[in-house]
């Protein structure tokens, strides 16, 4: 088992190893209030390298598919965003035996919260209908994420939220079987339009020799 410096430096591996695919930052709206703002409203810590993806590159969506919101902006505002994914997956009622990889068992709790330290908060999406989550008192207090593939089940990855990013862009089934999404070249950017006249262009990272 890893120690907490171990951790620490795979953790800081896999943040170096996104930022270098995905390029210069823009750090359009970095804001540390905006992220105290959210923290506080939500009772718990977000996880530190997603904070720092966000804040080097949000509101932004990546390879076509993966969208990244901000807490800083109004348009594409992360605080928003959690809120009302939060609301409306709060809406669904569970059976016994439902959902497939029934976050409830890691969690230890007998109904599934959404946006709340004690069950699943909602980190991002993409377009084809999955939705990344953080369970942040998962497993003893460690918090893992989950990933709702778009029709109801859940699989759980205890990895950090870059190690994750990492594996997806590289093509890994990160949103459960048969779920990769792969490119060859480099990382396509797509800044988000912050205007309903903005048409932001598509940029790319720096070449991966893939």
């Amino acid at each position: 088992m890893l120690g907490s410096e171990e951790v620490t430096k795979v953790s800081s591996s896999y943040l170096r190893l996104v930022l270098d695919m995905l390029g210069d930052p823009t750090e359009r709206f970095r804001s540390p209030a905006a992220w105290r703002a959210l923290e506080a409203d939500l009772g718990v810590s977000l996880p530190a390298d997603y904070k720092e993806i966000v804040d080097a590159y949000a509101p932004i969506q990546i390879n076509g598919h993966l969208a990244l919101d901000h807490p800083a902006t109004q348009r594409w505002n992360l605080s928003e965003w959690i809120r009302s994914t939060a609301d409306a997956w709060s809406q669904v009622e569970w059976g016994d035996g439902e959902p497939d990889g029934d976050p409830r068992v890691v969690l230890g709790v007998e109904e599934l919260e959404f946006g709340t330290p004690n069950g699943l908060i909602p980190l991002a999406g993409t377009d084809r209908g999955e939705t990344l989550f953080y369970a942040p008192r998962a497993r003893n207090g460690e918090g893992v994420l989950f990933v709702e593939g778009g029709e109801g089940e859940f699989f759980e990855f205890t990895m950090e939220f870059a190690e994750w990013l990492y594996r997806w862009l590289v093509g890994e089934d990160v949103g459960g079987p048969g779920s990769s999404v792969f490119y060859p070249g480099p990382v396509a950017l797509r800044e988000l339009p912050m205007s309903p006249g903005d048409r932001p262009q598509v940029r790319y990272g720096p070449s991966r020799g893939i």
